[in-house]
């Protein structure tokens, strides 16, 4: 957006138009800013550009249909999690009552694996524990001495 008004580009060229835009209102705005600045925008896989009539109206169309497409995935998922929730389902978060427990050779390899300068991710990794995990042991728990 930065080149585009700075008035670095003739041309802007896309693989499809639904990567450009969500709302048919913000991709409508878009295609009128470039057309003032007489900047053409083209869609390779949709098959159109922005300098004739033909694909202004060929983009709006797609524009619109993106839109709708959005609007009718959203209505599934909604959809989808109202009927899992009647089920039982839930997502995230733990069950109560539940907390990780981080073994005391766990809390030696991330303090040792900390002091040799490795990175959160990796700790994480080599550990399997999170790396809010990793963060509370280093800030709660003090370094164990290896017996």
């Amino acid at each position: 957006m930065e080149a585009l008004h700075a008035g670095r580009l003739c041309q802007i060229v896309v693989w499809r138009l639904d990567r450009l835009g969500r709302t048919t209102r913000g991709l409508c705005h878009l295609f009128d800013d470039l057309q003032e600045r007489k900047i053409d925008l083209v869609s390779l896989k949709d098959g159109f550009s922005l300098e004739s009539p033909a694909g202004r109206l060929h983009a709006r169309i797609l524009a619109s249909v993106a839109e709708y497409e959005n609007e009718v995935r959203r209505e599934r998922v909604l959809a989808g999690q109202e009927a899992a929730r009647k089920k039982g389902k839930t997502w995230g978060g733990s069950k109560k009552g539940w907390r990780w427990k981080v073994t005391d050779d766990q809390a030696l390899a991330i303090h040792e694996m900390r002091i040799a300068g490795k990175p959160i991710a990796q700790i994480a990794r080599v550990t399997s524990l999170s790396r809010p995990t990793i963060y509370r042991v280093l800030r709660e728990a003090e370094p164990i001495e290896p017996s």
